[in-house]
């Protein structure tokens, strides 16, 4: 099995592990769960597993985070959070809030690392006490908002069902002020380079495995989706 499709396969069995969670829940169930952007966009099984969470859901909440929080560095990754709901002939997501806290963020393992205080701001706007009372920062008088509502039924006629949205602008790629301090770029840049050893060094082991054990299929560790 080569490197792609052993990706490929892993891609799925993260999707259908989301969906083996709504499986486990009770229709009045609630879940927040980490996974990577592929999640998101990919075709195939992630594709089905997102049309049923709009579907079978209230797919109410996306948080878009940095690279290197929950994965590996160079690995992007959202939190989705669904509330279950009864078989229904009509989609049960009406509306998806989503948070951008990746667009000109910037965070590292040891110089920077993601504090509680950073996601003030969106615990507020998450609003738990009452969801239906929640106001968008983002607007066309405000565009820089990172609280952004998108209705389901749009989500869902999204090639793919696609729900891997961004509004903001990357302001590095236009001001140079707004860019990283150069000893978090070079933090970063060894984290990447770490990350690119440690998956050469699986795709080594992968290689010199018996044959039998190449041929096993794609696999995910626990306790990461």
């Amino acid at each position: 099995m080569d490197r792609s499709d052993q990706q490929r396969q892993e891609e799925s069995a993260v999707a259908l592990t989301v969906q083996h969670i709504r499986s486990m829940l009770k229709t009045t169930g609630r879940a927040a769960v980490v996974v990577p952007d592929n999640v998101l966009f990919e075709g195939g099984a992630g594709e089905t597993v997102r049309r049923k969470l709009l579907q079978m859901t209230d797919l109410h909440t996306i948080l878009r985070l940095p690279t290197g929080i929950f994965y590996a560095q160079g690995v992007k990754a959202n939190v989705i959070f669904f509330d279950n709901r009864p078989a229904a002939k009509e989609p049960q997501t009406r509306e998806v809030w989503y948070y951008d806290y990746r667009t000109n963020v910037h965070h590292t393992l040891k110089r920077k690392p993601l504090r509680h205080e950073d996601l003030a701001e969106f615990v507020q706007c998450y609003n738990h006490a009452n969801r239906h009372e929640r106001r968008e920062t983002w607007s066309e008088e405000t565009p820089d908002g990172r609280w952004r509502r998108y209705g389901g039924e749009e989500l869902l006629a999204r090639d793919k069902a696609s729900l891997d949205l961004f509004w903001l602008k990357d302001k590095s790629l236009t001001d140079l002020d707004n860019m990283p301090e150069p000893e978090d770029l070079a933090e970063e840049i060894i984290e990447n380079l770490e990350a690119g050893l440690e998956s050469l060094r699986s795709v080594l082991a992968a290689l010199r495995a018996p044959a039998n054990e190449r041929h096993s299929g794609g696999h995910v560790e626990r306790g990461r989706f």
